[in-house]
């Protein structure tokens, strides 16, 4: 990573008039939020002399001096890979992953366990230098908790096909799901916009100024203490079923960040939120042919509910 780091002057336009300077930053510079607020923090952005933290507002007009994160070098700053990753679809377009537990999606500052890149390149995969910098060719991310299909594009056309496809919400996203008690009614949409949590930062929320946010559930099974959900996004929010089932007060069993009971985790032996990215239906970037995808259950969602069973 190169230690000269670039001083840019940003114009602030109506596009983002009254937006949190952390959010309009992460769109114009296409970086992430997280970077972003970094800079903010480290006091890299000001207005005039005076640094700005993350919760200012901007209008137009506004001349923002940003000193810009060094350089991304992906190779330089990727974790140990994993050894196996197992491959769902390659293609010269895209790649699919079923990534496991405790893999995250990318590189970033303070993570030392292995990524989804880190191992693709490893492997001798190219992967688009298209999207954000420490996010290129990512066209939709997994939490490092979280197991199931991610797909990643491998060139700038595909990157672009596929961020129009999800844009366009004709990519289907199937999760399984466990959420404690027994939801009522067993089917149904949620529809409620997600943002930053007002006062935890690294959490997000249902808040009235949130982005518009969907989420559609039927009923799989109900367990003694516990339903088995079938979800699929409308939408892709950051932490979005997590944030919507605890919002019902469902919390995911598990997911003890946002409302999942510790004492239920221990006892059905979980050690993250009960979530898998099972299926996944995309239009191929360059024949159009549909494409679905499915990926199994891992071990210890599968232990979870054969404990539930027993019970």
């Amino acid at each position: 990573m190169t230690d000269e780091r670039e001083r840019r002057s940003i114009l602030i336009t109506e596009e983002h008039d009254g937006e949190r300077v952390d959010s309009a930053l992460a769109k114009i510079l296409e970086l992430s939020r997280s970077t972003v607020a970094d800079l903010l923090n480290a006091g890299e952005v000001l207005q005039g002399k005076k640094p700005l933290s993350k919760s200012d507002r901007v209008q137009p007009g506004d001349r923002l001096t940003v000193l810009m994160p060094a350089i991304f070098d992906p190779l330089e700053l990727r974790p140990t890979p994993i050894e196996e990753l197992d491959i769902v679809y390659d293609d010269d377009d895209v790649v699919v992953v079923n990534k496991p537990v405790g893999c995250a999606a990318h590189a970033s500052p303070g993570w030392t366990g292995p990524t989804v890149v880190g191992a693709l390149i490893a492997r001798g995969y190219r992967i688009s230098t298209s999207g954000p910098q420490e996010r290129q060719g990512i066209v939709q991310r997994l939490d490092a908790g979280t197991t199931g299909l991610m797909l990643l594009a491998k060139n700038e056309t595909s990157y672009n096909s596929m961020k129009n496809q999800f844009r366009n919400r004709t990519v289907k996203k199937v999760y399984r799901t466990l959420v404690q008690g027994h939801i009522d009614p067993s089917e149904g949409t949620i529809d409620a916009p997600i943002g930053r949590h007002p006062r935890e930062d690294y959490r997000f929320a249902v808040v009235a100024d949130g982005k518009p946010s969907i989420t559609h559930y039927s009923l799989i099974e109900y367990y003694s203490s516990a339903s088995l959900l079938r979800v699929e996004l409308e939408t892709g929010r950051t932490h979005q079923i997590r944030v919507h089932f605890n919002a019902l007060r469902h919390p995911l069993v598990g997911d003890l960040a946002y409302g999942g009971d510790p004492v239920v985790a221990a006892r059905l032996e979980i050690k993250r939120p009960w979530l898998h990215a099972i299926e996944l239906t995309f239009n191929q970037p360059t024949s159009d042919e549909r494409i679905t995808l499915s990926a199994p259950l891992p071990d210890d969602l599968k232990r979870a509910l054969e404990l539930l069973a027993v019970k």
